[in-house]
């Protein structure tokens, strides 16, 4: 095993920020300023989360929306319950959903109570 001679700076034996022989390290991705990072999270399912939670947010508390399942276009059902559950959480919103073999139910529901169903 060869021994390491900590005498010498590590820039001089190369600390994978270039090539260590001066030479300015070579990147495989472009960069960009921090400020013009978008910040914020635009899942695949935000377009149809945002229908079905303003058509809840129109309807009356003892009503549900319901949802063809032919309109997730191949997606998981849980993809989509997972979507509006973490979008419902960033609102405060207290809902339940439930399925049958065509459509999905979501409804909104007292906070302590949610009938039993998935929320």
């Amino acid at each position: 095993m060869k021994e390491r001679d900590f005498t010498r700076p590590t820039s001089a034996i190369g600390n994978s920020n270039g090539n260590g022989n001066g030479q300015p390290a070579s990147f495989h991705f472009g960069a960009v300023e921090h400020e013009d990072v978008p910040h914020g999270r635009k899942g695949k399912h935000r377009t149809i989360v945002a229908k079905i939670l303003e058509d809840l947010a129109k309807r009356g508390q003892q009503q549900a929306v319901r949802v063809p399942l032919s309109t997730l276009r191949g997606d998981k059902i849980q993809n989509l319950r997972s979507a509006l559950n973490r979008a419902s959480r960033l609102r405060s919103l207290s809902i339940a959903t439930a399925s049958d073999e065509k459509y999905l139910y979501v409804w909104n529901t007292d906070a302590g109570n949610s009938d039993g169903a998935d929320s």
